[in-house]
């Protein structure tokens, strides 16, 4: 199928900047969102942690970018991951985007925080990170948006983590959460969510000092 979000015979996804150049285009792009994410660290965006809220964080990140910044994506995607020898992850089908944000979203609104240790909290919380990042809800953006969403979860619930070791870290976060989905209806499960679980232990503690 024919990618409606990418410009013909390029590899660049069409922008509001009508830049086609990928590189030019990447690096202005990390530029403009690096700003956007960092004024989110003051003023967050304010919400009830529900898939409207997770929308309208991707839409505030990429509004300077993409036309289509807050909105779920209109095709199934894949990506091939070196992590699984060029397998891609099983994203949510496109017409299953919405139901299965709500279910992970549901699931994670509904743990007493309180009740768990930092162990704990950081398995369960591995855990929805990673359902909510499978469903891959927009075309582009996901990791970025769904960190954020997920540390302004953590700060609303007392358990605040380290987002400089995120930041710091960015591909080695989208590696575990990588392993951590890596699960296919036709092949074994081979997931590995203790790197992605670790991470965040990681960032519990860092965050308390």
């Amino acid at each position: 199928m024919k990618d409606p979000y990418l410009y013909p015979n390029r590899v660049t996804l069409i922008n509001l900047l009508n830049e086609t150049d990928e590189t030019r285009f990447n690096n202005i792009e990390a530029d403009y969102t690096s700003l956007r994410i960092k004024g989110l660290l003051d003023n967050p965006i304010v919400g009830d942690f529900d898939f409207q809220h997770l929308c309208k964080i991707h839409k505030h990140i990429f509004q300077d970018i993409y036309g289509w910044a807050g909105k779920i994506r209109i095709i199934n995607i894949e990506k091939a991951e070196e992590a699984l020898s060029g397998l891609s992850v099983e994203y949510s089908d496109v017409f299953d985007i919405v139901r299965h944000s709500d279910s992970v979203l549901l699931k994670l609104n509904s743990f007493d925080w309180d009740t768990l240790n930092s162990e704990q909290k950081a398995i369960t919380y591995a855990e929805s990170m990673t359902d909510l990042w499978k469903v891959h809800p927009f075309r582009e953006g996901n990791t970025r948006t769904i960190i954020t969403f997920c540390c302004d979860f953590a700060d609303k619930h007392g358990f605040p983590l380290d987002r400089e070791l995120f930041k710091d870290h960015s591909a080695y976060v989208r590696r575990a959460l990588v392993a951590s989905s890596a699960c296919f209806k036709d092949l074994c499960d081979k997931r590995k969510p203790e790197f992605l679980i670790n991470f965040i232990i990681d960032a519990i503690q860092r965050a308390k000092k």
